[in-house]
């Protein structure tokens, strides 16, 4: 109707529902790959996160019980709209893109890297995937291939980055891992992120309780996340 009312304290969720699964790519931009000394991969990076660790843009983030190394990550999120499988190729894939979103992929890096097996343990505590504010549709988004993104902890500029920068485009990334599992309508890709990470910072200044994390995407939106405690309460207003 074109009616519109302020925000004010209202919360905000994520503007998709539980997705039926979390996907994410790493090591998706050629800045962050040599900020992290490592080799520019020659295939997606694939992993997954929980659903459930799917919150607000501007809930809480929790630190776990027992984190040394929590740490940020902006992120395009890809929203899929179709049930998709073997995707013929790109022109299908976007074609099966509902929408992008605005995630921050945050990570617990002791939990990732330290403890043994896959990285799916250090992405998968509660609250640590904030989502939206909005999801936007690809007509109205325009070059997916030159959108600024950018975050800061305490006002203070950590991650400045480009999505020219990606490695493997999003409508490349939704038809190649259509061709190893059923993307679902409502799925969320992660699509990897820029330089400029506590992991990549010496020494790193990895997320401490009291802290307030802010990001966007251009085109998109921007969040705010206060870091709290593991046993704070999940959403803030």
């Amino acid at each position: 109707s074109g009616a519109t009312r302020p925000l004010g304290q209202v919360r905000i969720g994520a503007p998709i529902a539980r997705p039926h699964q979390i996907l994410c790519i790493g090591l998706n931009y050629s800045d962050h790959a040599a900020e992290t000394g490592q080799a520019v991969p020659t295939e997606p990076i694939v992993f997954n996160k929980a659903p459930n660790t799917l919150v607000g843009p501007h809930d809480s983030v929790r630190l776990p019980r027992g984190a040394t190394k929590p740490d940020w990550e902006v992120e395009l999120g890809v929203v899929v709209g179709r049930r998709s499988e073997y995707l013929a190729d790109e022109d299908a894939a976007r074609e099966a893109i509902a929408g992008y979103v605005v995630v921050n992929d945050v990570s617990e890096r002791a939990f990732q890297l330290e403890r043994g097996g896959q990285w799916v343990k250090g992405k998968s505590s509660a609250t640590f995937n904030p989502c939206g504010p909005e999801l936007v549709t690809p007509d109205e988004l325009g070059d997916i291939g030159d959108l600024d993104l950018w975050l800061d902890v305490d006002g203070v500029r950590r991650q400045t980055g480009n999505t020219a920068h990606m490695i493997f485009s999003p409508a490349y990334l939704v038809h190649y891992l259509s061709q190893f599992m059923v993307l679902e309508p409502g799925d969320l890709i992660n699509t990897g992120t820029p330089p400029g990470v506590a992991m990549g910072i010496v020494p790193p200044p990895w997320l401490q309780a009291g802290q307030v994390m802010t990001l966007g995407i251009s085109g998109l939106g921007d969040q705010r996340q206060l870091v709290t405690a593991a046993d704070a309460p999940e959403h803030s207003a």
